[in-house]
């Protein structure tokens, strides 16, 4: 078994707090994600699970066993970095071979180990090459070749695919998600990039100033943010955060009283202050009618559909994503209605909770039939 367990786990770097009360339960075989802003800890969380940091405070386990204490090479991991740190004057066959070297291993091990390796990240005519004659995308299949070799219980990589140009990053997801497919190890995947994590995650654990926002899966942090963080940083665009405030069975923004079903949130949705979050895919843009008036500020086409800036009467703006061929033009005024399936409500704080209850959307809907 390869789980991967943080208890209360704290870490400071003097008066910094990097990481406060971390928990989390990573399953044997699971490919889980860390996401988050510069700074957030991710990888702090790493480096403490890689052995290259050591925790203020709490647990880490490996397999059930405690590795608080235990040097990088006893935890049975495997690290691939950002800067792929191969040796320039090795082949590519000896760079992967180097940690069975290190190990002892007699040379036709070694050369076993190597062949398997190379055979299964597609290597083979590349083995007596340098790094300097490899393409990125190569080198970071050198660097995976090396860490697969060890045969680790958990696989460890630090934002592998940052230095590669989209067009490749885009080919590596689909190669790394084959790879964990193949081998059902254990991998914590460090990243800022939202899309590697949606696309390659099992799981997802968004981070912020040092804790854990959400653990979850890729579509429970999209469409079920546990806060206003998560809806702001998941998306592309983001999700649309509306103050406003509930009263009784509406939400009124802008003197617009958009329904609400009250039995569909928390107890502690009270009438007041309350922010509601709103996908752009989720905001319909029509001529006329019912709805909240707005004005488009940008149409961005982007070939399959188009981004549209609104901007509402008070000079928030929101954001809504239609089909490619709409037309639309600066400065026209237009009615927004919002998709009863897709509002959310959260608490008027700066991080504010989210309040829906997440009753199965054919049941609300059956319900407001």
């Amino acid at each position: 078994m390869a789980n991967v367990s943080f208890t209360n786990v704290r870490k400071s770097f003097g008066d910094f707090t990097a990481l406060e009360s971390l928990d989390l339960e990573i399953h044997d075989g699971e490919f889980v994600a860390l996401l988050g802003p510069s700074g957030c800890g991710k990888s702090t969380t790493l480096r403490m699970l890689a052995g290259l940091e050591f925790p203020t405070s709490g647990d880490i386990s490996i397999g059930g066993r405690v590795v608080n204490d235990l040097a990088p090479g006893k935890r049975d991991i495997a690290m691939v970095f950002q800067s792929y740190a191969l040796y320039p004057h090795m082949t590519v066959g000896e760079n992967i071979a180097y940690p069975l070297k290190k190990r002892g291993l007699k040379k036709p091990e070694r050369d076993e180990a190597v062949r398997r390796a190379a055979e299964l990240l597609q290597l083979e005519p590349l083995l007596n090459r340098k790094p300097k004659q490899l393409s990125g995308g190569q080198q970071q299949r050198v660097a995976l070749g090396r860490a697969l070799v060890r045969e680790p219980r958990v696989f460890l990589l630090d934002e592998p695919l940052s230095n590669l140009d989209a067009k490749l990053r885009s080919y590596m997801r689909a190669e790394l998600i084959e790879l964990h497919r193949r081998l059902g190890k254990t991998m914590v995947y460090v990243t800022h990039d939202q899309l590697e994590a949606m696309t390659m995650a099992d799981r997802i654990v968004v981070m912020h100033g040092g804790r854990v926002q959400q653990f979850d899966t890729p579509d429970a942090v999209y469409n079920r943010p546990a806060n206003r963080f998560v809806a702001g940083f998941i998306g592309t665009p983001p999700m649309n955060q509306i103050e406003g405030t509930v009263q009784g069975a509406t939400f009124v923004v802008n003197s617009h009283r958009q329904p609400i079903k009250r039995e569909a949130f928390a107890a502690s949705l009270v009438d007041g202050p309350a922010v509601m979050g709103v996908r752009p895919e989720f905001v319909g843009i029509h001529d006329s009618g019912d709805g909240l008036p707005a004005t488009v500020r940008l149409a961005e086409n982007t070939g399959h559909e188009t981004i549209v800036t609104l901007e509402l009467p008070d000079g928030a703006r929101i954001m809504s994503r239609v089909e490619a061929g709409r037309k639309l033009s600066v400065g026209q005024p237009v009615i927004l209605r919002f998709d009863p399936a897709g509002i959310h409500l959260f608490e008027a704080t700066e991080n504010g909770a989210r309040l829906n209850l997440d009753i199965p959307v054919a049941a609300t809907l059956s319900q407001s039939a």
